[in-house]
């Protein structure tokens, strides 16, 4: 499939839309809700799972501009990488995620306009490109943090809050 500047900007602006929508909305407590992940793998909260997203985000932008990796992902497997991302935001507060978020789209969005528009449409590729820009955001927006909102909330001891029963 061909692409088009616009087109791209579209997708990419919707989907941003719609996760910033959900990160507005999000109180104190449920930038500590835990995600839906595999025991194997590192305990994402929210904050985490948009930390992931706006990496990947950042990444892109820097590979259509050109850019290379820095030198201390270089080499390194997507799993490592994400296990980086992980640790270097887990400690940070949900204003800098949230802030870093918003950085980075307009970055997205200007390496976007940077681009020619004949550019978007030289070669084939796949439906979903560039992928981080809409559709990785969307798998995570809705399989990690909305699944994570739409979940009972937890006691410290596991036993759900009185207000979150069924029953």
């Amino acid at each position: 499939m061909r692409h088009t500047r616009q087109e791209v900007m579209e997708r990419t602006q919707r989907e941003y839309r719609r996760l910033d929508r959900l990160v507005k909305r999000l109180k104190p407590a449920d930038w500590r809700r835990r995600v839906p992940r595999p025991e194997s793998k590192d305990p994402w909260t929210i904050k985490d799972a948009l930390a992931h997203i706006t990496y990947w985000k950042e990444h892109s932008a820097r590979v259509l501009s050109g850019k290379r990796r820095p030198p201390e992902l270089r080499g390194l497997e997507v799993t490592q990488i994400n296990a980086l991302i992980y640790r270097h935001w887990r400690n940070r507060r949900p204003a800098d995620v949230a802030a870093w978020h918003r950085r980075v789209q307009a970055d997205v969005i200007e390496t976007l306009k940077a681009r020619p528009d004949d550019w978007f449409g030289q070669r084939e590729r796949g439906p979903g490109w560039p992928g981080d820009f809409d559709g990785h955001s969307v798998w995570h927006r809705v399989r990690d943090i909305e699944a994570a909102l739409s979940t009972p909330r937890a006691a410290p001891e596991g036993r759900l809050f009185k207000k979150d029963r069924l029953n």
